[in-house]
């Protein structure tokens, strides 16, 4: 059995997983699994590819940033089945960087407990916000539909995401903006 520093445990919403802050000895495994899951996402769409969807230098971009939290939501084995990366903001606007649920365990209500935590870790957001590929039906209906957030922006070649270089652009991509206020 393991034995959880009673301060690591952000939630025991089941006897079957768990949302921990991210432990060290985790992070090759979290980022391994967290493009494993985008990768699937890609390919699911576009078929096989051998290039990365979600480089590593994207993750580690949040991981490092001081104003982001990592968290791992792990079963009863203590195996990571998902995790999110959040960055928190003093106005309270907070942004959601990353959250997957690893290849082989979708659509078992995961991804909607790891988002249920993760709100109830900072009640205090007045907004939350992310984005997602247009191209990602599977993200879309989750976000829009499970985690009601709602989109308000595409971003694309003609109107570029203004903190984006626009070189990341080709001709069909783009990214929708979800947006959701809280305690409405």
């Amino acid at each position: 059995m393991i034995f959880y520093r009673k301060y690591d445990i952000i939630s025991t919403n089941s006897d079957k997983m768990k949302l921990i802050k991210l432990r060290d000895e985790d992070i090759n495994k979290f980022k391994k699994y967290m493009q494993e899951s985008f990768q699937y996402g890609y390919e699911s769409v576009y078929g096989k590819d051998k290039s990365q969807v979600l480089p590593e230098k994207d993750i580690d971009k949040s991981l490092n940033n001081p104003q982001c939290h990592s968290y791992e939501m792990i079963d009863d084995n203590n195996e990571i089945i998902g995790g999110a990366i959040v960055g928190i903001n003093e106005n309270n606007i907070n942004h959601l960087d990353f959250l997957f649920v690893r290849v082989g365990v979708q659509s078992k209500g995961i991804g909607q407990a790891i988002w249920k935590e993760i709100e109830k870790l900072y009640p205090e957001t007045e907004v939350w916000k992310t984005c997602t590929p247009y191209f990602d039906k599977r993200n879309i209906h989750f976000y829009v539909n499970r985690l009601k957030f709602k989109i308000v922006e595409y971003f694309n070649e003609k109107h570029p995401d203004p903190n984006m270089s626009e070189d990341i652009y080709e001709e069909d991509d783009g990214m929708f903006e979800f947006e959701k206020e809280m305690n409405k």
